[in-house]
């Protein structure tokens, strides 16, 4: 499972990213798939092996080597894709699912004022544009396309809609031109 997780990130970088020439330059130099890859070992031993300490410290490891900050504790899903990476977070209690894209810089955060679920939940194929920030136990649908340096906090984000602005308001819904705010999260997870 492991591996084919690890396989799965590996051709999305082929997908995603047209500056990956070849394989052996995408495994020697893609630091978001190798900060991708520590979390995925660090996830399971922090997981399925109950290993203490060492997850962490490859997760440590990983972010001084990459710049980019994955918490062993988050969810990620298949075929996960980070854009250049430098500044990228993802916290404890983050779940990310397949196919998404986040660009350098992205903050998966929590607000330091819930327990249990603190960080966002993103559905599959959310992208997720350079320097945006996502905060507290908030949902993001499907299909989703948050625009660079778009700012969420404590507003959950309907599927198949784009969303841009600080605060983020809606500005494509199902494909067609629209102008919404978010939606207050009604009953945040883990409040």
């Amino acid at each position: 499972m492991l591996l084919d997780r690890m396989r799965d990130d590996f051709r999305a970088v082929a997908a995603n990213d047209p500056a990956a020439k070849n394989p052996l330059e995408t495994l020697m130099c893609h630091t978001p798939l190798h900060a991708i890859w520590a979390y995925r070992v660090a996830h399971a031993l922090q997981g399925r092996f109950r290993v203490p300490l060492v997850p962490r410290l490859l997760s440590t490891l990983a972010r001084f080597w990459t710049g980019v900050e994955i918490h062993p504790g988050a969810e990620i899903g298949r075929g996960f894709f980070i854009d250049h990476g430098a500044g990228v977070v993802i916290g404890e209690t983050a779940k990310i699912g397949a196919d998404c894209v986040l660009f350098h810089g992205v903050t998966l955060g929590g607000t330091g004022h819930h327990r249990g679920q603190r960080h966002p939940i993103l559905g599959d194929r959310v992208l997720v544009g350079t320097g945006a920030t996502l905060l507290g136990p908030i949902r993001v649908g499907s299909e989703v396309k948050i625009g660079a340096n778009s700012f969420i906090i404590m507003r959950d984000v309907p599927p198949r809609t784009t969303v841009v602005g600080v605060p983020a308001r809606i500005v494509k819904r199902d494909g067609h031109a629209v102008d919404e705010e978010l939606p207050e999260t009604p009953n945040p997870v883990g409040a």
